[in-house]
């Protein structure tokens, strides 16, 4: 194809660079970037969603789950102000997103014209690596190349802003080779990272030192999910897991701990406190409060971002590094501990019968007939831990998983048993509200052949969840398997929060900031033509998962859940606790409140 405007080379030049899909909103800043698309026959394919909001957060989850670059699109004005949030999301997960932006004529910017905002401020907080506004057609071509090289090479949200007329310009396929002109190509491939040898050795002495070693792994040990085991098989160490490494390891390792923090297991937390050694792999770990007390244990780092090191917990010896390829360097370096077992092939497993070891897997064997048992607990009218332990054996080993933040977080973090094959991701850094439902759609158009489930509160739902059903109704006939399951927690509470205010503030629920407004999930995707499920009772759970998992198009699986199970940690620290019974002394579901608390055995005796 010859481009005959600059709109025409912007999908061109996309196209060469190997982008397959675009997420975006329709206005009349990119009218002539639409037409080229058009022109183009729809390559790279435009997907439209119901919001500005959710094309960026899908485009950051497009990157989350295929590891390639994902696009935006969005017109001027409010079109670019409604990506914020999904931008923002990807730069603090560190994801690769190029954002494409238009702007209102370059005779009218300065002129108070309507719907003409600053945008090179909007976007400069967000898009600090890389925002540009073209003002020539000679320049688009560098600044394209550039906006998605930069995206790619620092794993960062970068910003092209092309005003209007700029768009409809002809394009100039090759700048003039003189002073002053830039000639950029395509291409881009990540370089391999490792540490010195000399470091290595420096963290294998410290490592070897150890005799309670614990690993706590995060979304850069996505790719070394072998490397992982086998060096905690070397060392005997335990693994946890910090919310998007979820998929780094599966749980059906008896040394994996799970989750770790707030939302963590009791396994991960007991272990994180009893370490002599801490073994960080890439991972941003926020809540250090979770982690040993400063200088009581030495820790070792594996980071590829030089900027992460001794972020949350001083490293003893930090190695900038990608973390398969830096494990791999460090593993012949690694003494067995004694008595503990090697690391086999992929997808073998040695248990070892260290002391350390035994005690981990102690550990988890506790913690998980723990989480059945309070699984299994009566509420009212369900136990919402019910639903995901119901739901955790029958996905399919290769489903992709999405969640979102709230109290739904906390049961996706604890009770689903991730497996070797499977995918998880949600906002993990931002933790932004209404994440599910488009990282869920996504990750359907980069694998359409695959399972996939979102996992929402009915306060994330009704943020955005439902408007993003629209897009599935439009999407699924072309689907290679239809299904794409949204679980709703109906509680019709913003109960994460509520719990928050409880157990960290002290303070009783605030029905005006908290109820949410009931909502029919299960009825309004059948009026989307969806199939709708809605389950109220502990019985009916396992059928029901039975039944949305074997549906031939996208289901809204609605659960009624009881607002008043804790989701606090497995064991609250005293003044915690001390907090949470303030609280409940002007709570108005404080009864209730203290019937679950005791069954999860949350508040000790007085």
């Amino acid at each position: 194809m010859t481009s005959r405007t600059v709109a025409d080379f912007i999908v061109q030049r996309l196209t060469d660079w190997g982008i397959r899909r675009i997420y975006g909103y329709s206005g009349d800043g990119i009218n002539t970037i639409l037409g080229a698309l058009n022109r183009a026959g729809n390559r790279p394919e435009f997907i439209q969603p119901a919001h500005e909001e959710l094309a960026a957060l899908m485009a950051g989850a497009h990157a989350k789950y295929t590891g390639e670059v994902g696009v935006c699109l969005a017109t001027s004005g409010p079109g670019a102000v409604h990506l914020l949030n999904g931008l923002y999301d990807a730069s603090l997960d560190h994801q690769p997103v190029v954002a494409i932006v238009g702007q209102q004529d370059r005779t009218a910017i300065g002129g108070r014209y309507q719907q003409e905002i600053d945008l090179i401020s909007l976007f400069k907080d967000v898009a600090k690596a890389y925002v540009q506004m073209a003002s020539s057609a000679e320049q688009i071509r560098h600044l394209l190349d550039r906006a998605i090289r930069v995206a790619l090479a620092e794993r960062t949200v970068t910003c092209l802003i092309v005003p209007h007329d700029l768009q409809k310009e002809p394009a100039a396929e090759e700048p003039p080779h003189e002073h002053g002109a830039i000639h950029s190509g395509i291409g881009y491939v990540a370089p391999l990272i490792v540490p010195a040898e000399a470091e290595l050795r420096r963290a294998a002495e410290v490592l070897n030192a150890g005799q309670k070693v614990a690993m706590l792994v995060g979304a850069g040990a996505l790719e070394a999910t072998d490397e992982v085991i086998a060096v905690a098989e070397r060392l005997g160490a335990g693994v946890a897991k910090a919310l998007l490494g979820k998929a780094a390891v599966p749980d059906d390792l008896p040394f994996v701990t799970g989750s770790a923090g707030w939302l963590g297991t009791s396994a991960s937390n007991a272990m994180l406190q009893q370490c002599d050694t801490l073994f960080l792999v890439g991972t941003g770990f926020p809540y250090s409060e979770f982690l040993p007390l400063e200088g009581k244990v030495p820790a070792v780092q594996i980071d590829i971002d030089g900027g992460m090191l001794s972020l949350r917990y001083p490293a003893t010896v930090g190695l900038v590094g990608d973390s398969a390829q830096t494990l791999r360097l460090l593993l012949p370096l690694l003494q067995p501990k004694t008595g503990s077992g090697e690391g086999g092939p992929a997808g073998t497993h040695l248990q070892g019968n260290g002391s350390w070891r035994r005690w981990v897997e102690g550990q988890v064997s506790e913690w998980w007939r723990s989480a059945e048992a309070r699984a299994m607990h009566p509420a009212n009218p369900l136990n919402p831990q019910r639903v995901f332990w119901e739901l955790s054996p029958r996905l399919p080993d290769n489903s992709i998983l999405a969640g979102d933040s709230g109290s739904s977080t906390v049961w996706y973090a604890r009770h689903l048993k991730i497996r070797r094959g499977m995918k998880a991701s949600l906002s993990g850094t931002l933790a932004t509200m209404g994440s599910a439902v488009p990282y869920a759609l996504a990750a359907k158009f980069a694998y359409p052949d695959r399972l996939v489930v979102a996992i929402a509160g009915d306060g994330a739902m009704q943020m955005n969840g439902i408007n993003a059903l629209i897009t599935a109704a439009k999407f699924h006939p072309r689907w290679e398997d239809p299904r794409l399951v949204v679980l709703v927690m109906n509680n019709r509470d913003l109960n994460y929060v509520t719990w928050e205010q409880r157990v960290m503030e002290g303070d009783p629920k605030f029905p005006p900031s908290q109820d949410v407004p009931d909502f029919p999930y299960a009825r309004y995707a059948e009026m989307l033509g969806l199939k709708g499920i809605r389950v109220d009772s502990p019985d009916a759970v396992g059928p029901a998962w039975d039944e949305a998992l074997a549906a031939n198009r996208p289901v809204v699986f609605e659960a009624v859940v009881d607002p008043n199970v804790p989701t606090a940690p497995p064991q609250l620290k005293p003044e915690q606790e001390q907090k949470l019974r303030r609280a409940l002394e002007g709570d108005p579901d404080a009864e209730a409140v203290l019937r679950q608390a005791a069954a999860e055995g949350v508040l000790g005796q007085r």
